[in-house]
């Protein structure tokens, strides 16, 4: 063993001997950790009590983005990057400049099993090793078996559409018919409309030529080459597996109804799916199970009864997870105009209400909108309106007057990170003369918040005050009301939704023009501090902070005796977290977050305090 690493090993020992530590995770001392400090992120994520809670018992809140649509494509070989380097370069952006804690972590099930029962431990192997560049970053993890109709396999070269998922063997046991969408304006209607596309789902489903089996069997594979190849440390990382991406029966039975599917055909193969996370060695993990894709869907059409409604109490093995896209903002038809203050309040408030309902948490593990094309205006003002949902289930316009009402703060991975947008090279099902470069190369998809510009580095494509955002990572107690107003833009224009109402003049005062979050929490007697994350446009030296706990302009860093105070966030990525420590019990607390007013006096930080903490009263309390 050499010198330096005994070094750092005795040094943890001590720590953990004299107390500060606590926990289940231990993080080894870094350059980054200040003396004395504590390391809490590396604890890990279970359900309890209907939330995702950490070892210290806090309720944890995932923020971040899918990595990466470039699974589907062929040109990295199912991979989301074409290195690890370029994995460890999109993770740092990632944390640094978009604001993330957890990412969506593709995998492709062609590429792990290309030839029926032979698992590729190369494609494993390199998976995992770009899934340890985003936990070394401080990223939390759950990987998710990709598909989108069934399986590329299905589509002819000179198709306009394709797929991803389902190995060639897949296919080629089906004898499917020539694959035709027919009038289709987009390509999500080849799930209904392609016959080819809905035999081929429905033998999955049905387990024709051992499909699913196959499958399940490959997954669990897959599941315990992970386990097995990541430290414990790392592997603590991982939150969970989605087994299967956006699931449609493709045919129903002759007078099945999605309800039924759901019931008798999609959660027994997650009762399999989950087995064979007991047997891989992910126990203490959750499935981040997904209910028909058109449960939600914002359309009459297109919508179909599900939600996992006869699942009963999905209790700590499973977390609800949905998706949701605006389809009348996509559609350019349907909805005219641009999103507006709580335009998604409803919708996702009905994803709150399903996760309760079961008896777990909930997650949206996509949502996004087109950054290119005829609806792309919209795009400011329907993922402003996204994040706002996630945020809170109310209105900025009406929370202020009812923050009790605001809800839990939903868990969420915007649709998606990737940073080769635009520089593609994809032959479009392997046709060496339709080669796709622009965009996302996936069914004329754009929706990528990063690329790479001239020089190789991870730039936004978004307003960077739209995807950094404050966000309570980890709250200590439970969580009475959040809501951010984070000023992004809309062209030129810049869109607040949330003011401060005239009633609270010193707090309109010190927040001025600038961004602000509010948190109400009740505190459950955690010793722990809840944590906020701190965007890159709040530097520690200018950020404000009044609470009932004190006032900070500039928080100090972090010690176990400041109850506001300032520290890095793990994996080195140079982002920051707010860390407020009250370990009482039942207590109902606040904390006013701001960028807005430059050094602002003692005077107005009381006057704040003290407007504050009577709205708190009357209010929340």
């Amino acid at each position: 063993m050499d010198m330096p690493n005994l070094r750092a090993r005795l040094l943890v020992v001590l720590v953990v001997l004299s107390g500060f530590l606590t926990g289940a995770g231990v993080r080894p001392a870094t350059a980054e950790a200040l003396p004395g400090s504590l390391w809490f992120d590396d604890t890990p994520v279970t359900v309890r009590d209907g939330r995702l809670t950490d070892g210290q018992g806090r309720e944890v809140v995932l923020r971040g983005y899918n990595v990466s649509g470039e699974t589907k494509l062929a040109e990295n070989k199912g991979l989301p990057f074409a290195s690890v380097a370029d994995a460890k370069k999109s993770a740092t952006a990632l944390r640094a400049q978009g604001g993330g804690n957890a990412v969506r972590f593709l995998l492709s099930w062609s590429s792990a099993e290309p030839v029926r029962g032979q698992v590729d431990t190369a494609y494993l192997s390199a998976a995992t090793e770009q899934m340890r560049a985003f936990l070394d970053a401080g990223v939390r993890v759950y990987p998710d078996f990709h598909q989108d109709l069934y399986s590329r396999y299905l589509f002819d070269p000179d198709s306009w559409y394709t797929g991803d998922g389902a190995p060639k063997w897949a296919v080629d046991a089906g004898n499917y018919p020539d694959e035709s969408c027919g009038i289709c304006l987009f390509w999500g209607q080849n799930i209904t409309q392609n016959e080819a596309v809905k035999q081929a789902t429905r033998d999955f489903w049905h387990n024709a030529y051992g499909l699913q089996d196959a499958f399940l069997t490959t997954a669990e594979k897959t599941m315990a080459y992970v386990e097995q190849h990541l430290s414990s440390a790392e592997f603590t990382g991982v939150v969970g597996f989605d087994p299967y991406n956006e699931p449609h029966a493709g045919v129903y039975d002759s007078g099945q109804t999605s309800r039924a599917w759901e019931r008798d055909v999609l959660w027994p193969f997650y009762e399999k799916f989950r087995a064979r996370m007991d047997a891989a060695g992910w126990q203490d993990k959750p499935a981040f199970v997904e209910p028909n894709l058109f449960w939600n869907a914002n359309i009459s059409f297109q919508k179909q009864e599900g939600g996992l409604l006869d699942a009963g109490t999905l209790g700590p093995d499973y977390v609800f997870n949905t998706h949701f896209y605006d389809q009348k903002a996509i559609s350019g038809i349907f909805m005219p105009g641009k999103a507006g203050d709580g335009q998604y309040a409803g919708d996702f408030g009905t994803v709150r209400d399903r996760a309760a309902a079961t008896g777990t948490a909930g997650i949206v593990s996509e949502f996004g909108h087109p950054l290119a094309g005829t609806v792309s205006d919209k795009a400011p003002t329907v993922l402003k309106a996204m994040y706002q949902a996630l945020d809170s289930r109310l209105a900025g316009s009406s929370w202020w007057s009812k923050p009790a009402s605001s809800g839990s703060v939903l868990s969420g991975t915007q649709w998606q990170w990737d940073i080769y947008n635009g520089r593609h090279h994809e032959p479009m099902n392997g046709n060496p003369d339709k080669v796709l470069t622009s965009g996302d190369a996936w069914n004329d998809e754009d929706l990528s918040a990063v690329r790479l510009d001239d020089s190789s580095t991870p730039v936004l494509r978004q307003d960077a005050r739209l995807l950094d955002r404050l966000y309570p990572s980890a709250t200590a107690g439970t969580t009475v009301g959040f809501t951010y107003e984070d000023r992004s833009r809309d062209g030129s224009t810049t869109l607040t939704w949330n003011p401060v109402p005239s009633s609270l003049p010193n707090v309109s005062r010190l927040v001025g023009s600038g961004q602000y979050g509010l948190l109400l929490w009740r505190s459950d007697g955690t010793s722990a501090p809840t944590e906020l994350h701190l965007p890159a446009s709040f530097p520690t030296a200018t950020t404000t902070v009044v609470s009932d706990l004190g006032t900070s302009y500039g928080p100090p860093a972090y010690t176990r005796t400041t109850p506001i105070a300032a520290a890095p966030e793990p994996g080195g990525t140079g982002s920051r977290r707010l860390l407020l420590s009250a370990p009482d019990t039942g207590v109902l607390h606040y904390a006013l977050v701001t960028n807005g007013t430059t050094a602002p006096s003692t005077t107005l930080l009381t006057a704040a305090r003290s407007e504050l903490s009577a709205w708190a009263a009357q209010r929340a309390g």
